[in-house]
């Protein structure tokens, strides 16, 4: 019997290792992407150890190459192990300093966050279509849709990510293919390490993974984890703006500098 194929961008991020190893078992071929060749070579371990086919993809979604290898490597892993599953995990998170953010830091956040999404998922589609069968989720965060003033171009593309979500949602309606759109809170990861502030209903990496996972299995079009911030944020988003920004106030915070941003941290203001 031919394994299942499954592909998971971000693959070596806290919230995608995770995902891996919920994922990894036997019968299941996965397509691990990331930039880093030596946790890339660790997480296929782990999941080759839970009985796992792997695969890996050491690509940069933020450049045109990258996504032109990624585009590649789903053809050819396509052809071997039919893909039912996509995990457009990737994504960076960088704050800023009264509104200004540093010299190429939007650009970046766009094209990780928003651009390779979208091209990830025109990637796997034609063969789920030609299938009519298959599901693409795409890891959005409730900063899309309670979008925060210390994450500027995070909350707006993770606020795009969930208009193309349920935009791509509705056009595959009756095709076979489904979309989930995840929305993940505050995860005990690097990423969030780098949070200082609040960080309300904070769930570990393994926790959050499980109630992905169970979300897909069900097939549901939203997955929020958890499902109790999501309802906060649907309260705080009825009321008048001016109460609704003040309750965010509360919850400010100082985004450290990502580690592996070239740019360096945000410009002081002018």
């Amino acid at each position: 019997m031919t394994p299942q194929g499954i592909v998971v961008t971000g693959a070596t991020g806290g919230l995608g290792r995770a995902l891996v190893a919920q994922l990894a078992r036997p019968g299941v071929a996965l397509l691990i992407c990331g930039r880093d060749a030596e946790r890339l070579a660790a997480v296929a371990a782990q999941a080759r150890q839970k009985g796992a086919m792997v695969e890996v993809l050491q690509a940069d979604l933020m450049q045109d190459t990258g996504c032109v290898a990624f585009d590649s490597a789903v053809t050819a892993f396509d052809s071997r192990y039919p893909i039912a599953l996509l995990l457009a995990n990737a994504g960076v998170k960088t704050g800023n300093r009264a509104g200004i953010e540093a010299e190429g830091q939007t650009a970046r956040i766009v094209a990780v966050n928003l651009t390779a999404v979208m091209l990830c998922a025109q990637s796997v589609l034609p063969a789920m279509r030609h299938r009519q069968r298959g599901r693409i989720a795409l890891i959005g965060s409730m900063a899309g849709i309670s979008p925060q003033p210390d994450l500027l171009s995070y909350s707006a593309t993770k606020a795009g990510v969930a208009a193309y979500a349920t935009a791509l949602r509705r056009e595959l309606r009756g095709s076979g293919v489904g979309v989930s759109l995840v929305l993940p809170g505050f995860i005990d990861t690097p990423m969030t390490d780098r949070h200082l502030g609040p960080t309300p209903m904070l769930l570990s990496a393994a926790t959050a993974a499980a109630a992905i996972v169970k979300g897909l299995v069900h097939n549901r079009n939203v997955i929020a984890v958890p499902r109790s911030l999501r309802l906060l944020i649907a309260i705080s988003n009825a009321l008048p703006a001016a109460l609704s920004d003040r309750i965010d106030r509360m919850f400010r915070a100082e985004i450290q500098p990502d580690p592996d941003e070239a740019d360096g941290p945000p410009r002081p203001p002018m």
